[in-house]
């Protein structure tokens, strides 16, 4: 994924929008979607149709998905933490909310209710008030596809929007005024999934707005022993590659027979399956592979340097393994435990690095979506007694000035 490339690609889109605004996002939607939309603020009666025609059995999973998706993002918020540094001196460590927060919802060869879930939650949870929500328009109807729709009224989501690409992304990082002249708004974080030019436009605001992470396509890997199932690496293998054409597929196993295995089982499922030739070309490509290892502590190694987005792990002993990991956006842990439940119904967040970067960052999680503050209070006395170090490191660093600054509060002196 040539995210560099895509940003001298976007770049133009990027800045016309800047520059004029909903104008620039909808000729930019018709030229790239095929769709020009009457409006970029979805009206609410249509969001409140979607819900009203949503599948029972749709509508029951997205609430059960939405419940355990709470229950496991409340458990990651965190305390506000006073400590006294020295008596009358301390130093609160304080969580608050962003203000406004943009959630961008792909819609390209699949549909992904799931992913409002997975944006939406986390940012309830964390208690921001303004949230946003872009899905691309769908060319039968100009608005996001109804499922997505339905997804966000069963949220309460505020705002939807009917854009998607680069040009969303500056929406979102720059706001703009609707046709109609209603503000939208410019949000402080633009998190979610997307393709490789909705990464290097996040890339482009990165600095204007925060980001989550520069997320491509999706990843598995598998580290499995001979004892795994080769049926249930293969059909976890096959349901990431139906994602994307360049969805990567990796097995890395310590066992030359369970290979061959699941190399037959993986090419009588994908005959079978609904999108065999995304599939294909996604197990097919260069990203996609069966790496066989010597041992296991090989193949941890392997895994760490992979770093992928979804790793699973099918060996014996697997919580043990699973701890050895150091690099994953998400770890799978044993035969019970498929992506696909992460997909939608674990109560963890899909929204993961891809491409190495699990290596420096982490999965979309409610502190995303929180800021920390500092809160210093000292007292007379605390403040004394520390104002000889103080005055001592700001001459060291010739920066005068702090120093007087302490010594001005004390006009008859201090003790060093």
């Amino acid at each position: 994924m040539d995210v560099g490339a895509a940003v001298e690609a976007v770049r133009p889109v990027v800045e016309d929008v800047r520059r004029r605004g909903a104008a620039a996002v909808l000729e930019a939607t018709e030229r790239f979607d095929g769709v020009r939309p009457v409006r970029l603020r979805v009206p609410q009666e249509v969001v409140d149709a979607a819900v009203e025609a949503l599948d029972p059995a749709v509508r029951d999973a997205l609430t059960e998905s939405i419940r355990r998706a709470r229950v496991g993002h409340r458990a990651q918020l965190p305390t506000e933490r006073v400590t006294q540094i020295v008596p009358g001196g301390a130093v609160t460590q304080r969580w608050v909310p962003l203000r406004r927060v943009g959630l961008y919802v792909p819609g390209g060869l699949a549909v992904y209710p799931s992913s409002v879930v997975m944006n939406v939650v986390p940012a309830q949870v964390a208690g921001v008030q303004g949230i946003a929500v872009v899905s691309p328009p769908q060319p039968d109807t100009g608005w996001p596809h109804a499922t997505v729709l339905a997804a966000c009224g069963i949220l309460g989501v505020p705002e939807v929007y009917a854009v998607g690409g680069a040009q969303a992304v500056a929406l979102l990082g720059y706001g703009a005024n609707d046709v109609d002249g209603t503000a939208i708004r410019p949000v402080d974080v633009i998190t979610g999934p997307g393709n490789v030019y909705v990464t290097a436009a996040k890339r482009l605001l990165r600095g204007t707005v925060a980001i989550d992470s520069e997320a491509g396509p999706t990843e598995i890997a598998i580290l499995a022993d001979a004892k795994a199932d080769a049926d249930h690496v293969a059909a976890d293998l096959v349901s990431q590659a139906e994602h994307d054409p360049m969805a990567a597929s990796v097995l890395v196993t310590t066992s030359v027979a369970l290979a061959d295995r699941v190399e037959d089982a993986v090419i009588a499922r994908v005959v079978r399956t609904r999108h065999r030739d995304r599939v294909t070309q996604a197990l097919t490509g260069q990203q996609s592979a069966i790496i066989v290892v010597a041992t296991l502590e090989d193949g941890i190694r392997v895994a760490d340097a992979y770093a992928a987005e979804h790793l699973e792990i099918q060996t014996v002993d697997a919580p043990v393994v699973a701890r050895r990991i150091r690099n994953a956006g998400a770890i799978f842990v044993g035969r019970w435990s498929p992506v696909s439940l992460g997909d939608y119904c674990a109560g963890s967040n899909h929204v993961l690095p891809t491409a190495g970067c699990a290596r420096f960052s982490s999965g979309l999680a409610t502190t995303t979506f929180l800021k920390q503050m500092q809160i210093i209070e000292y007292s007379r006395d605390a403040l004394r007694d520390v104002a000889g170090h103080v005055m001592a490191l700001s001459a060291a660093e010739n920066l005068p000035a702090h120093g007087e600054a302490v010594l001005a509060r004390f006009p008859d002196g201090v003790t060093s």
